[in-house]
């Protein structure tokens, strides 16, 4: 079946964001006197929200109330931040203008939140790129959940099998299925092909331009 819409996960697959959400994060745990972490750390610490990121860069045990006042420092933090030193990846924007090219629908899903998502598209991107894009609705409803992107899919007026999801983690591979969709694992971003390839990816990609190749648009 030909593919109708590409939807793709942000940092990690579009954006190497690393650097700012580490250096971000590492501000607000020196602000509560806690100790930072190095970079690499935050491979793994990133990828479930902004809350889940905080509960991982602070002490095990840390109080509800004190994570909740770190996530809103870190969210006035990060802001400042977007892109520091976030660059998208080596060639994806030309893969996605030809996307276009081609009629296909391309959207992004991803659990930054939805103002830090807009903000970082529309500074590193060409504008009216992207169909749709969906960040952290503060919901409680964030990928691997599929709910919101579901939504999103139905706007679009396509249907589940005619979607192919991207993204670099299992969080991704997880929400592709949880939601009936294709799932591609990139392996530029922030975990390894082995994750990818346990949670469930049906295809890998080592470049932007297979994605252009390896699927039939």
């Amino acid at each position: 079946m030909r593919l109708k819409a590409a939807i793709f996960d942000l940092d990690g697959t579009l954006v190497n964001s690393l650097a700012d959400l580490a250096d971000s994060a590492n501000a607000v745990a020196r602000e509560f006197g806690y100790p930072t972490h190095p970079l690499e750390k935050f491979n793994y610490f990133v990828g479930n929200g902004s809350r889940k990121l905080m509960e991982r860069v602070f002490p095990p045990g840390t109080a509800a109330n004190e994570i909740d006042r770190a996530l809103a420092r870190y969210r006035e933090v990060y802001a400042q931040h977007y892109v520091t030193k976030t660059r998208p990846y080596p060639g994806i924007a030309e893969v996605l203008q030809q996307l276009r090219a081609r009629g296909v629908l391309v959207t992004v899903c991803t659990n930054k939140p939805q103002e830090a998502a807009e903000f970082i598209l529309h500074d590193l991107f060409s504008e009216g790129l992207f169909t749709a894009v969906l960040g952290d609705q503060r919901d409680g409803k964030i990928k691997p959940d599929p709910t919101h992107v579901l939504e999103q899919v139905v706007s679009l007026g396509v249907q589940h099998a005619e979607v192919a999801y991207f993204g670099d983690s299992c969080v991704d591979m997880q929400t592709a299925h949880n939601a009936g969709f294709y799932a591609v694992g990139v392996t530029w971003g922030f975990r390894p092909r082995a994750e990818l390839l346990e949670h469930g990816a049906a295809l890998l990609v080592d470049t932007p331009e297979e994605i252009l190749h390896k699927l039939a648009w």
